[in-house]
């Protein structure tokens, strides 16, 4: 009977470690949200130099990908949330592979559901009304394109895969960008305000199609994250948060847009 050989245990030094950490967060960030953030330079490029002011432009954020038929639509935009959460899924199976505890040493489990939802809640009200003047008043000054939360046609599952949309946000934003990436940044020696630096930047770059107020407004939001984050220790309540947030942001524009005259609309 042949004998199974031996397994290989490869013991990296200090430099070696840290090579392969920057280049799993590298690929972490080209598959999710750092392409975003290139894809949303394109845009901004591209608003920048179309006749007319930033203003006048539209960017949409949840629309149809099948007008007129709506079985199909439902199927491209239950896929589309599927396969934006696969980066999640790959962050907790690198952290598992590390001995961490997969997406828990982040503070993303359910140990603490009531502080987390209560510290969300808090935090969202504080920064949506917050948010909503500071995108008002930079659409009025030109710096923003008027943002369109959805465009959904009004089928029955419309709010349902709004909520799922914002959640979707929420937990790819929060575990890759604020959670994830910190923890990455530790490991890598950067200093906290380095740290809080790249990941509120990374932030408003991936909003940068929406202006240069969407851009401001999230690298602000980014700092109050990470300063949250660092105290907490937990991202489940900005999570909890940005999901609200998103919730509010969707469903509100779906029920006002075009019956109240301080909500632009295209």
């Amino acid at each position: 009977m042949r004998a199974e050989p031996e397994p290989v245990v490869v013991e990296l030094r200090e430099d070696g470690r840290r090579a392969v950490l920057r280049t799993e967060t590298l690929l972490v960030l080209a598959l999710s949200l750092g392409a975003s953030g290139v894809s949303a330079l394109i845009s901004f490029i591209g608003s920048l130099t179309k006749p007319g002011g930033l203003k006048d432009q539209a960017a949409t954020l949840n629309g149809s990908y099948a007008p007129g038929r709506p079985w199909l639509d439902l199927a491209w935009q239950l896929f589309g949330i599927a396969t934006a959460l696969v980066p999640v899924l790959l962050v907790a199976h690198l952290l598992t592979r590390e001995g961490a505890p997969g997406l828990r040493v982040l503070g993303f489990d359910r140990t603490r559901p009531g502080p987390d939802l209560a510290r969300g809640a808090l935090v969202a009200a504080a920064i949506g009304s917050a948010g909503l003047a500071f995108y008002l008043a930079a659409r009025a000054t030109g710096f923003n394109l008027t943002v369109v939360p959805e465009a959904l046609p009004d089928v029955w599952w419309k709010f349902p895969v709004l909520i799922l949309s914002a959640v979707q946000n929420a937990v790819v934003e929060e575990v890759i960008v604020l959670a994830y990436l910190l923890r990455r940044l530790d490991g890598l020696g950067w200093s906290p305000a380095a740290a809080l630096l790249a990941s509120s930047l990374l932030r408003g770059s991936y909003h940068l199609y929406q202006g240069i107020g969407g851009f401001l407004g999230n690298v602000v939001m980014g700092v109050v994250f990470v300063l949250a984050y660092r105290r907490w220790g937990r991202v489940g309540p900005l999570v909890v948060a940005h999901a609200l947030l998103d919730i509010v942001a969707f469903g509100g524009y779906a029920l006002l847009a075009g019956k109240v005259g301080w909500l632009p609309t295209p």
